[in-house]
């Protein structure tokens, strides 16, 4: 269902973009960045808008050629920082707040970047669904004064896919794939060994045919998530089979796959319980 205000929503969005005059795009690849990205073009220029990613271990190498390959597309200036987060002990500890970590690290980064170049403001690809999740990013994007456009705007979801399609976008129809470190479970520290252990056994699920899935990272265990109507596929013994060669290969001792299917966040489960059971 098209929202019917969606043309509304558009206009106040490209207004708000047009007020800042000179953006830097946090650019991931993603439908939200990519099409935030798109729009402040049109708006603005190529002259006035650069994308800029930022690379770490916890980039999969999948998507980081997937946003040079766009930013090619749309033609926009791309700019590629190493992040750093790595270095950040809070950050490798993984708490419940991990992403409030990376994305200090990435605008810390960013605003010495935007005052070299002159730019006058950053901007994210953050929707107005995301307030109805856990994201402490969203933290980290206030208090660097990072603009979100398309959630000032009143923009979900739905509605940037509706729109990315209307632009000729190819990530209108994306599957949503947050970074590698969003699969290990909270409180198990963050590894570039983890992460390519994690960034192996999604790469076998997509050459398989999977395109939405994840690997989540419990210590020695897999668990895979799939579509639901997927799981009786992966479920066949011969295909059983061979999931448990490729993952044992690949480093894992215990391989299981998620009865409940794909859902997106499901890390976040646990700090949704931890809610609830604050409130008995």
């Amino acid at each position: 269902m098209i929202d019917p205000n969606l043309d509304e929503k558009f206009e106040r969005m490209k207004g708000i973009i047009g007020s800042l005059e000179h953006v830097a795009v946090a650019f991931s690849a993603g439908v939200d960045s990519t099409f935030v990205l798109k729009v402040a073009l049109d708006v603005l220029g190529r002259e006035n808008v650069t994308a800029v990613t930022g690379k770490s271990d916890s980039l999969a190498t999948a998507e980081f050629e997937e946003a040079i390959r766009l930013t090619e597309l749309v033609g926009a200036e791309h700019v590629i920082i190493d992040t750093g987060e790595f270095d950040n002990a809070d950050y490798l500890a993984n708490p419940t707040n991990r992403c409030y970590f990376c994305k200090t690290t990435l605008y810390e980064h960013m605003a010495g970047f935007i005052t070299e170049r002159g730019i006058k403001a950053v901007i994210n690809g953050i929707n107005a669904d995301d307030a109805s999740d856990w994201r402490p990013g969203i933290q980290a994007a206030t208090e660097h004064n990072v603009h979100a456009p398309a959630a000032e705007a009143g923009m979900t979801k739905d509605d940037i896919r509706v729109l990315s399609k209307r632009l000729g976008l190819p990530t209108f129809d994306k599957p949503a794939s947050p970074c590698l470190s969003s699969r290990v479970q909270y409180g198990e520290s963050i590894t570039p060994e983890k992460l390519r252990m994690v960034e192996s056994g999604e790469a076998f699920l997509h050459e398989m045919g999977i395109r939405e899935c994840r690997v989540r990272h419990h210590n020695a265990l897999a668990r895979i998530e799939v579509p639901a109507d997927q799981v009786a596929r992966l479920a066949e013994p011969a295909v059983r089979a061979r999931l448990d060669e490729r993952f044992r290969e690949i480093g894992y001792k215990y391989v299981t796959l998620d009865l409940r299917g794909f859902r997106s966040g499901s890390m976040n489960e646990v700090v949704a319980f931890g809610r609830r059971q604050q409130h008995l």
